[in-house]
């Protein structure tokens, strides 16, 4: 039995992510969310603790099952020391090596079934960067971490909307040089299959938007969806995919057409991040598909601006606990209904 607890990252140590983990046990120990264990510095989160007047007992575990046990009266926390004191609001590549090792650490975990997930804290990739890391971000290294052959995909989730973009952290132009038939086709069965497993959809509907205005006005305003697109809606549809588009990206995202499809695949990163983060930006998550473990995030980052001042949001932290343990909870019982 995997167990009922996640593990949660440190994300950069100077920014939110330490206020927002302690933030989040006071609400959860309280019933309000389920049980984690920081891949944290234990001292720097008592001192944060302290510094923000909060009441939250830090309790150094030596695995997740303690952890779990530890939980309602103690944050419990697998010790990843840092090199160097935090400082709000200023990053220090010095601890780039214990923010990878965190990461590293809570997938470990869940790929040896001691936690039932990963939720990850916000990183300042730049700061990774200089210390040699290779990855555009926490989505593709997720994956090389998994051993993953293809790139995982990503989706942004919240109540009112699902998303997903085909391509994800380049420029526009080069966004659309990548854009193909088969990366379309790929990252779709990606999002088919987890809103089966992880979102409990027995028959996923999946709205395709169209790269141009209008979708392209039949021709006039580009020849991407009629090219590109539609021949993989064809072969998505042969499948048994159940699929609408290619639709107008600017009509797509109303109250009324988000009633007509469980989640929606769209051809570059804004186009699926805005209209999210227009309708909930504090409650959005940041979701990888097609991992082999579950991972989620909340939808925003560092916000060094404002670290150290007890100002951070949870609320998205908890929605990334939430849906991570749902998840869980449905890929469970997903695999142990197929034959």
């Amino acid at each position: 039995m995997i167990p009922p607890v996640l593990a949660l990252t440190m994300g950069d140590p100077a920014g939110i992510g330490g206020e927002l983990t302690l933030a989040a046990w006071l609400r959860c120990r309280a019933g309000q969310g389920p049980a984690f264990v920081a891949m944290d510095d234990p001292h720097r989160l008592a001192r944060l603790a302290q510094h923000l007047a909060l009441d939250v007992p830090i309790r150094t575990v030596a695995n997740a099952a303690e952890a779990a046990r530890v939980f309602p009266d103690a944050l419990p926390v697998l010790p990843v020391p840092l090199p160097a004191p935090a400082v709000a609001g200023k990053p220090d590549a010095v601890n780039a090596p214990a923010i990878i090792a965190s990461i590293e650490q809570a997938v470990r975990l869940a790929q040896a079934g001691q936690v039932s997930g990963v939720v990850t804290n916000p990183i300042s990739k730049a700061v990774l960067y200089g210390t040699g890391f290779a990855f555009p971000g926490h989505t593709e290294f997720l994956g090389a971490l998994t051993g993953l052959k293809e790139p995982p995909v990503m989706m942004l989730a919240c109540p009112q909307l699902r998303v997903v973009p085909v391509t994800i952290h380049v420029s526009l132009r080069r966004a659309l040089d990548e854009l193909s038939t088969a990366e379309i086709i790929r990252a779709a069965r990606i999002l088919h299959r987890a809103l089966k497993q992880d979102f409990g959809l027995k028959q996923p509907r999946i709205a395709m938007a169209g790269l141009n205005p209008h979708a392209g006005e039949a021709g006039a305003m580009g020849d991407e969806e009629t090219r590109l697109i539609q021949p993989a809606i064809d072969a998505l549809r042969a499948e048994g995919v159940v699929l609408h588009g290619p639709m107008p990206p600017d009509t797509m995202f109303t109250a009324r057409a988000r009633g007509g499809y469980d989640a929606a695949l769209c051809m570059y990163h804004d186009q699926a991040l805005i209209p999210l983060k227009t309708l909930d930006m504090d409650g959005g998550v940041n979701v990888t598909l097609g991992l082999p473990i579950v991972r989620t995030s909340p939808d925003h980052g560092t916000a060094f601006d404002i670290a150290g001042s007890g100002k951070a949001d949870p609320g998205s932290l908890l929605a990334a606990l939430h849906l991570a343990a749902e998840m869980a909870a449905r890929r469970a019982a997903f695999s142990g209904a197929k034959p």
